[in-house]
């Protein structure tokens, strides 16, 4: 159903912490915070891949306007809300977690980017990893630059080997060639929110069903990713 979101805030922060963040950082911590209770995993053990395409734009929005007027003033605040690894920040503060993180950016590719980083971490070294995308509409005169049309979040476990919450094993090729334009009934959604391309993977998962799907990646590359249900 089409609804406004309500990001509740996040009860894993101390209330000084949670009073200083954004809708954004709400937006990670939410779907992050689902994904480890599913996943009956404790936070602190997870190294973590945190992928937006916008970042807080809200926040750095609000930083340029200040920069453009003459007695203009950031705060600490608003500076350390600003950089793109704002999230994982809070996360780790939240979690209680000095695991290894990472936070990516790339544009319309950020999920598939991010996904392919955490599955990388796994394979290579047998760790599991929290992955979570999540991307919120720009604003003022950042929006037309780069339409986010509403707020999404997702957030996923993945482990070296299977456990009891595992719903799926996926294999993924990173392969050189665009991506075939295939029809979607997310595609929609998809193109309002950067992170919303996750969707066809979140289907397939909730359906149990066995399926290939592919995104792009960068202009020369795709990301194929084969799901086999557990």
């Amino acid at each position: 159903r089409d609804a406004p979101a309500v990001v509740p805030p996040p009860a894993m922060l101390a209330p000084t912490e949670r009073r200083r963040t954004g809708l954004v950082v709400r937006l990670a911590l939410a779907a992050a915070s689902a994904a480890v209770e599913a996943a009956g995993v404790a936070p602190e053990t997870l190294e973590t891949v945190f992928a937006s395409s916008n970042g807080d734009g809200a926040v750095v929005g609000a930083i340029l306007d200040s920069l453009a007027a003459p007695d203009g003033e950031v705060s600490p605040t608003q500076f350390h809300n600003s950089v793109h690894n704002a999230a994982a920040g809070y996360w780790g503060i939240g979690a209680h977690s000095t695991r290894p993180s990472i936070s990516i950016g790339c544009h319309q590719d950020s999920f598939a980017l991010g996904l392919l980083q955490a599955a990388a971490q796994v394979a290579g070294r047998g760790v599991p990893v929290l992955f979570c995308a999540y991307d919120a509409p720009l604003v003022g005169p950042l929006a037309p630059m780069h339409p986010t049309a509403f707020p999404f979040a997702m957030a996923c476990v993945l482990t070296p080997e299977p456990t009891a919450a595992t719903r799926a094993a996926l294999t993924l090729r990173h392969l050189p060639g665009s991506a075939p334009a295939t029809p979607s009934p997310w595609q929609k959604l998809a193109e309002g929110n950067p992170a919303a391309r996750s969707l066809p993977l979140l289907a397939a998962l909730a359906a149990g069903a066995a399926t290939t799907l592919v995104w792009p990646l960068l202009d020369d590359a795709r990301l194929e990713v084969e799901v086999s249900p557990c």
